[in-house]
């Protein structure tokens, strides 16, 4: 394998962290029989061209218009930490009475976390948010129609826009693939940026939730600036000097 060119290595590291989620140094530099130095060499690359994110040992794929990983495989990468993030936004409720549950594993996470002991309309393109609240007595589900998107189990298009343009929400809790300062939120699909752009227009206080791996990341489509946060909840493995360089476009970060 160590005759192939650089360009054939670069496609087969970026083909591997995609089917398992990440790749290693050593394993890589094994299995394509090549230095560790030339792996770290081609992930520096790969990185450069917005591929991959480089990790202490090795790197991950960078979602992009090509290349989105599954809600399945959301539910196991960054649990613990997700849940944490979860959490703490729920706390940010405050008397929201309306809110907005967007598609992804942590807000499912969000949605698991909201209080049972009072009055919520809640509003999601989401099936499984759909799903974990509507057994729920004190909790009315608004579940926003349109094309069911398998990856993620959420519905987009003009049917979902539509009825999304229609209300005026307290609260939205708003995921994305992508979180930076000089690209705002981004998602790789336009479909689904045109939803969370909507839901962004449409509510009164918008929080955004993510771990940590999200920021910096740039994605295709641009759905919002970061100073139209109220809030970003993520976790205390963003460097505290770079959630001050974040809360100074106008958000409040709180890191747990």
């Amino acid at each position: 394998m160590s005759d192939r060119t650089a360009e054939e290595r670069q496609r087969e590291i970026v083909r591997v962290a995609r089917a398992t989620g990440s790749v290693d140094v050593t394993a890589l530099a094994a299995d394509l029989g090549v230095a560790k130095e030339t792996v770290r060499r081609d992930l520096r690359a790969l990185e450069d061209h917005g591929l991959m994110r480089r990790t202490h040992g090795g790197a991950y794929p960078v979602e992009s218009a090509a290349f989105e990983t599954t809600l399945a495989f959301r539910a196991t990468s960054h649990v613990a930490e997700k849940r944490r993030v979860a959490n703490a936004a729920a706390e940010l409720l405050g008397d929201a009475e309306t809110v907005f549950v967007d598609e992804g594993f942590t807000p499912q996470l969000i949605a698991e976390a909201l209080p049972r002991d009072r009055a919520l309309t809640v509003v999601t393109a989401s099936l499984p948010v759909a799903g974990a609240l509507a057994e729920a007595g004190t909790v009315s589900v608004l579940l926003l129609g349109g094309r069911v998107r398998s990856g993620t189990l959420a519905t987009v298009d003009h049917w979902t826009t539509r009825m999304l343009s229609g209300f005026v929400i307290d609260l939205a809790f708003i995921g994305a693939n992508g979180i930076s300062r000089e690209h705002g939120l981004t998602t790789p699909d336009p479909a689904v940026s045109e939803v969370k752009t909507q839901a962004v227009r449409a509510s009164r206080r918008v929080v955004f939730a993510g771990v940590h791996s999200k920021f910096g990341a740039v994605s295709f489509c641009r759905f919002a600036d970061v100073g139209a946060l109220e809030a970003i909840v993520t976790s205390t493995l963003l460097p505290a000097a770079e959630a001050h360089r974040y809360s100074l476009l106008g958000p409040q970060v709180v890191r747990v």
